[in-house]
């Protein structure tokens, strides 16, 4: 769904911020208020604006990197560009494992909302016991997953067109629902009967930012991140539109929330014992059923796919991007960056993700909520390069044209840093852990192909065809990394000796375990900054260091670049004449090239 920079210039104030609302406004609304409710009770609704006003910091920090570098799906280069290859793989890694991963869980979500569905054979989609997919939901979601996959896979650039249209319904579906839901009758008694306003306590109220789809509702922004770089006035529209899709959005949550809690029947809250024992497998379908409001129902269950069909036209393209961009820095198969010459699609990065949908179907997605702790525990992970990247690239690159410049930079990028080490530490064990060893899993990955490049270019020196240039070690190239690996490490190590209701053993009870977490996460932020520096003195990350002169930029080319091209080449200014059309892959020799232009 993304467009070249070129076919973006002139993007307006309004279309950004309805593409940020279309993306925000995917299966999150559908589960995420009733998620939240059996976890935390009535604080569900602090937990909304803890979330939002996490994201918005995440947000703001990623609109600097993105409106300098406009790259689609450059969130998976962000990394490479502050501190070189490895890092760039580590990071680029977890991006796509969270980018992938919705495709699967729109699926899931549609189709546990068929269980609303008057018809016996949609009944037993799901188990009443676990509330998870059965044999036969399964293949319904692979269904599903596959038909959403090929709809894209043939005519994404006709759905894209649609994008506004969609964006109204899905927005117009929420409200309606809202209205209903507090017209059929509104019992305010809820939010203090069985435990008070914060039954479970205000751990549970963090665990519901993470776990519950918080994260994963209002993780939409950066489809104005990656879009914003090249609109009217990018200076004021990124902000402006993160602000107003964010808070857009805010406003329909919490009013969704508040719809759900308190139209709950007291008699049903009661013989559930409290909101924990209130599981309904399609929580405002189920509910509106209870209350007898029948068109709720058939327009929910209308929303149930047009919400996640529209928001997996931006996954399935995204993901794609992802892969793109993990091949153009060779630490994928080349040939996953190839694009179909008729339909401009890099149809082997959608055949990988599609693959890996279908494992995650297969293992941990047996229902929404399963996989919306892994996904937003994902989403976290990712989040943690873009205030560093911030940092990084004001010491390195001060003169890098910025359309948005974070402010008071110097300190919400280390605060920002922190919130989101908390949210990792508040995804709980032993989410936590499985999300780091997904994570870490790349490491090896990455030395085995720097191994691999550093034998190919001996190869070429011995037979008189490289450049003569000096490679660093591969210890040298993993340098800027190491705070990533022991970050990391460290906070699955106080996940799983945190307190129990954060899942750990509660060797540190209570607010220790985050305590511990937030005191220490700027000495990793400062960690990773002075690698970054360090990284960019020593050529490892393609771009100049602070020492060199720097050559002025370049002008655009006067014929918009395409993306995806044919030959991979990501977009933005092109040195004609040169050879090494990739800053991130090149290096020192792309410099030298645009120096002697």
């Amino acid at each position: 769904m993304d467009m070249s920079a070129g076919e973006r210039k002139g993007l307006s104030l309004f279309a950004l911020i309805m593409i940020g609302i279309g993306s925000i406004f995917g299966s999150g609304w559908l589960f995420g208020a009733g998620s939240a409710a059996q976890v935390a009770g009535p604080a569900a609704l602090v937990a909304w604006v803890i979330g939002v006003v996490f994201i918005g910091m995440i947000a703001m920090s990623y609109a600097e990197v993105g409106s300098a570098y406009p790259i689609p799906g450059g969130m998976a280069r962000y990394g490479h560009l502050s501190h070189g290859p490895v890092l760039g793989f580590l990071t680029g890694w977890a991006v796509w494992i969270a980018t992938a991963s919705l495709i699967p869980i729109e699926s899931i979500a549609a189709t546990q909302y068929m269980t609303s569905w008057s018809f016996g054979w949609a009944k037993d989609l799901v188990d009443p016991a676990t509330h998870q997919l059965t044999l036969s939901g399964t293949a319904m979601a692979l269904v599903l997953t596959l038909a959403l996959w090929l709809t894209c896979f043939w005519s994404v650039q006709l759905l894209a067109r649609a994008n506004t249209v969609l964006t109204l319904v899905k927005f117009a579906i929420p409200v309606l629902a809202v209205l209903a839901l507090v017209g059929s009758g509104f019992h305010a008694s809820n939010f203090t009967a069985h435990g008070g306003f914060a039954p479970y306590g205000w751990s549970a109220v963090l665990t519901a930012v993470t776990t519950c789809g918080v994260v994963f509702a209002f993780n939409g922004f950066q489809a104005v991140v990656n879009l914003g770089g090249a609109a009217k006035n990018p200076g004021r529209a990124i902000p402006v539109a993160l602000v107003g899709a964010l808070a857009l959005g805010l406003v329909i949550y919490l009013a969704l929330q508040a719809a759900y809690l308190g139209s709950v029947p007291p008699e049903l809250l009661a013989r559930s014992g409290g909101w924990q024992g209130l599981n309904l497998n399609s929580p405002f379908a189920d509910l509106a059923g209870l209350l007898m409001l029948h068109w709720v129902v058939t327009m929910l269950q209308f929303g149930a796919f047009i919400s996640p069909a529209g928001s997996n036209i931006a996954n399935v393209a995204s993901a794609a991007y992802m892969v793109t961009n993990l091949a153009e820095t060779g630490f994928f198969p080349r040939k996953l960056a190839s694009v179909h010459p008729r339909y401009g699609t890099a149809r082997p990065a959608m055949w990988l993700n599609l693959g890996f949908s279908v494992v995650l179907l297969l293992t941990v997605g047996r229902s929404w909520q399963a996989l919306a702790g892994v996904v937003s525990a994902a989403m976290v992970i990712s989040y943690l390069i873009g205030p560093i990247a911030v940092g990084v690239l004001r010491r390195t690159r001060p003169e890098l044209p910025r359309p948005f410049r974070l402010p008071a930079a110097g300190v919400l990028c280390p605060v920002t840093f922190a919130f989101a080490a908390c949210a990792l530490y508040w995804s709980k064990w032993p989410e936590t852990g499985k999300i780091t060893l997904l994570t870490l899993v790349a490491a090896p990955v990455a030395a085995l192909v720097l191994r691999r490049r550093d034998e190919i270019e001996r190869r070429h020196e011995a037979s008189g065809k490289g450049d003569g240039g000096r490679r660093p070690g591969l210890l040298r190239q993993f340098a800027p990394a190491w705070w990533m690996i022991a970050f990391l490490v460290w906070t699955a190590t106080v996940s799983a000796l945190g307190g129990k209701e954060f899942g750990g053993r509660d060797v540190l009870p209570g607010v220790l375990g985050t305590v511990l977490i937030a005191v220490t996460a700027p000495v990793f932020y400062f960690w990773a900054v002075r690698s970054g520096v360090k990284a960019h003195e020593q050529g490892l990350t393609g771009a100049p260091s602070p020492t060199e002169a720097a050559p002025p930029p370049l002008p655009p080319p006067t014929t918009p670049a395409r993306w995806p091209p044919s030959e991979g080449t990501p977009p933005g200014p092109v040195t004609r004449g040169c050879r090494f059309a990739d800053p991130l892959r090149n290096g020192s020799r792309w410099w030298a090239c645009r120096k002697s232009v």
